[in-house]
């Protein structure tokens, strides 16, 4: 792959941080802060960097399967967060060759729609089931985690970014 100018050689992923990052967003999720309307989705946000980043590593099984986690624990209608979640991986896997050719906070705007199409998703699947609408904040969580994209991407790509022990033969 061609890189852009002053773009950092990154080093590989390691799947235990990839998993255990994932798993403290669910975490996270779960704390027992109450679930609004407007509160960014960590579980998503964490799930769709990965999903751009990592693509044969996080997929649609895994969005699957976290759907299903915070479907049973928010007591949600079974599917709904699972049904959310495979729509966002899936986007986020469709745009991810593109995504990484722009800056971060391009980035962001570009993942501000996948966000809004998870959580309408979310709200369809909710209202179909006889939900109660909860009300128009719920729009501001789309942007709260296209802003929260940025500090994630720094989050998450730093243990990548260390060196790799250099020396006089391989100065990468």
């Amino acid at each position: 792959m061609i890189m852009r100018p002053g773009q950092q050689l990154l080093l590989p992923a390691n799947p235990f941080f990839i998993w255990g990052s994932l798993l403290l967003a669910l975490l996270v999720n779960m704390l027992p802060l109450g679930r609004t309307p407007w509160m960014p989705d960590m579980v998503a946000l964490v799930l769709v960097f990965w999903s751009v980043h990592q693509p044969l590593r996080v997929g649609i099984g895994a969005a699957f399967f976290l759907g299903l986690c915070m479907d049973v624990h928010q007591t949600a209608l079974l599917g709904q967060h699972a049904l959310a979640y495979t729509a966002l991986s899936f986007l986020a896997i469709m745009i991810h060759r593109r995504l990484l050719w722009f800056s971060v906070p391009s980035q962001a705007v570009q993942v501000l729609p996948i966000f809004a199409v998870a959580h309408a998703i979310e709200l369809a699947v909710r209202m179909l089931a006889g939900g109660v609408f909860p009300g128009f904040s719920v729009i501001v969580a789309p942007f709260a985690e296209a802003l929260l994209w940025p500090v994630v991407s720094i989050l998450l790509l730093a243990p990548q970014r260390r060196a790799p022990d250099p020396d006089a033969n391989r100065p990468l």
